[in-house]
């Protein structure tokens, strides 16, 4: 099965960028400020990528490359399978020395998340899946929340987020909101059962997304864009419309609740 193939290579690789991403101490390591506001970078981000720039490839030279610290090349529109990485995500919680920051490693076959990958080492969590066999972590069965009111769900959401020009009638519904730095731990932890959803309502880089489309889904969650639509990966442009992941009743009970007129820019 090519997804599970898949799998084991981005675990493998993943141990890998943990090693060494370890290496570094993250107030201490270098870092630059991306242009145009894009965020920080530091040279643990740039070693990881590095490393997997030439490992992934080698593997599977047929694949196309989309990476949040490589440059963006028109030749991966072209591949019907493509890696989309994010080698640190969370790079700011990593700079400031935190240890919830991941990375975040996929495979997208025609567009859909098929193996996926989100290691956080310091934390010593490894979400894996692999399309129609399961979400695990550290090897273990993982499944999203039981049902629940949507005024009793834990959501992981920014603060700005709440703002009134995102909801119907001009107030976000009760819920119990919580935060974590790193998107893809986000969804990782709807996956396990921790919370019961995540909201961002900007445009979201696919790298940030992709492990845990996968992760959550097979986990029994659903997962969309700020509109409802059904999420699609590679895309010329690698950016989606906001994401709603969350167990199968908090996620239409948000989508409801949304206004679909909203502006789509609250900060993650």
């Amino acid at each position: 099965m090519p997804a599970v193939d898949d799998l084991a290579l981005l675990v493998r690789a993943a141990e890998k960028a943990g090693d060494i991403a370890l290496q570094y101490s993250g107030p201490s390591a270098r870092r630059w400020d991306k242009p145009d506001g894009q965020g920080p970078v530091t040279e643990a981000d740039l070693a990881v990528n590095a490393m997997l720039e030439d490992r992934l490839p080698q593997s599977r030279p047929d694949y196309g490359w989309l990476s949040e610290e490589s440059e963006d090349s028109a030749a991966r529109l072209g591949k019907t399978r493509v890696f989309i990485i994010d080698p640190i995500d969370g790079t700011r919680s990593f700079a400031e020395g935190s240890r919830t920051w991941a990375h975040s490693l996929a495979v997208a076959d025609q567009g859909e998340i098929t193996a996926a990958v989100i290691y956080l080492p310091q934390r010593e969590l490894m979400y894996t899946a692999a399309r129609g066999a399961g979400a695990f972590c550290n090897g273990r069965p993982i499944s999203v929340a039981p049902p629940r009111a949507l005024a009793e769900t834990k959501v992981l959401t920014a603060r700005p987020n709440l703002a009134p020009q995102h909801w119907l009638g001009g107030t976000a519904p009760d819920f119990l909101r919580s935060y974590r730095p790193s998107l893809a731990y986000r969804l990782a932890r709807v996956a396990d059962g921790g919370y019961g959803a995540m909201l961002t309502l900007r445009r979201s880089w696919e790298w940030d997304i992709a492990a845990g489309d996968l992760i959550l889904r097979e986990a029994g969650g659903q997962i969309s864009d700020r509109l409802g639509a059904t999420l699609r990966f590679n895309n010329a442009t690698p950016l989606l419309d906001g994401v709603i992941a969350a167990t199968p009743d908090a996620h239409p009970a948000l989508l409801q609740a949304l206004d679909p007129q909203g502006p789509g820019i609250a900060g993650h």
